[in-house]
């Protein structure tokens, strides 16, 4: 039986920002450690724990 992976989408987290403004490249602003980041890389790492899915209504609500 093969065992499903949950993925978090980067592109809907709140973390998941523009790094480079020129070249529009974007990648996730939470710093990790080396641990976690290995854990990433090696795909040992299901689901991101740190995702917050981003909701730009809601930080709107707050502005007003």
């Amino acid at each position: 039986m093969d065992k499903k992976k949950t993925v978090s989408k980067c592109e809907d987290c709140l973390y998941f920002d523009i790094i480079d403004e020129e070249s529009g490249e974007m990648s996730c602003t939470v710093s990790l450690d080396e641990d976690e980041m290995l854990g990433f890389m090696l795909g040992r790492v299901n689901a991101c724990p740190y995702y917050r899915q981003y909701d730009e209504y809601k930080s709107v609500q707050k502005q007003n």
